[in-house]
């Protein structure tokens, strides 16, 4: 009993001189404190610091942006992403925090800036250097089929997908020639001329989710996990599609593009 009336008189005790501490501090303030207010609490030797810091969260920042793929991009290259992020970073803490100066604030939006601009030039002096940073696009369809191995690399989702293709107007794979994951996440579709449609597998919802291991009516079926298209015989047992070894198979379609 009396340790832990011991251990609760040094909380009061050390709670009551925080208190004290922040009563003295605030009767210390001035708005005139120059050095408060561009260093902070913190010695001008910290600013060496905040670079190297900064240049190390670039990195961190940009590396995980990659990992994460071009879809949670869109729109933006990663390093422009890893701009907005930085330099977001850095102006929000000064905005709220008396204790941060500004001047590590600078600091860190001059070596942002600065780091941007260093790669950007590198990627356009150096097509590796471009590969590395901004990425290269993905060939995810072709001929009317998907890239599957391409596919996986960007943790595309099949719906996510699908609703790409839908939003341009197009109702089976048999109408893409070839399709794309550009740098900045969007997708760039080629099509065929009209007399040149192949059967592909269906993208519309309704027709999609009558997809069967069974095959039974003979006709052209497309497998839906690879987009490959066969002609099958209607015998009532399931059937291995060639490409990707899947035995899921829908009825496939032949329309021409409406435009």
């Amino acid at each position: 009993m009396t340790s832990f009336l011991n251990f609760t008189f040094l909380k009061i005790r050390k709670h009551l001189a925080v208190r004290k501490g922040i009563i003295n501090t605030m009767n210390d303030y001035e708005i005139t404190d120059w050095s408060r207010i561009f260093l902070g609490d913190l010695p001008g030797q910290f600013l060496l610091e905040v670079t190297i810091r900064t240049l190390l969260m670039f990195i961190v920042i940009f590396v995980g942006m990659r990992a994460t793929g071009k879809r949670a991009v869109r729109q933006l290259s990663n390093i422009e992403l890893v701009l907005i992020v930085g330099l977001g970073s850095a102006a929000g803490d000064p905005m709220f925090y008396n204790d941060v100066g500004l001047l590590p604030a600078l600091v860190v939006f001059l070596v942002v800036v600065l780091v941007y601009r260093g790669m950007t030039r590198l990627a356009a002096k150096s097509t590796k250097m471009e590969k590395l940073i901004e990425g290269e696009p993905i060939l995810i369809v072709e001929n009317g089929k998907f890239t599957i191995d391409n596919f996986d690399k960007e943790d595309l989702g099949q719906d996510e997908f699908f609703m790409e293709m839908r939003i341009n107007n197009i109702e089976h794979l048999g109408q893409v020639r070839k399709a794309y994951i550009e740098t900045n996440g969007q997708v760039s579709i080629f099509f065929y001329e009209d007399d040149e449609v192949k059967p592909g597998l269906p993208l519309l919802p309704e027709v999609f989710k009558k997809r069967s291991h069974l095959i039974t009516q003979s006709g052209m079926y497309a497998c839906t996990f690879c987009g490959n298209v066969e002609e099958l015989s209607s015998t009532n047992a399931t059937h291995t599609c060639p490409k990707c070894k899947r035995m899921t198979w829908v009825v496939a379609l032949t329309n021409r593009r409406v435009k």
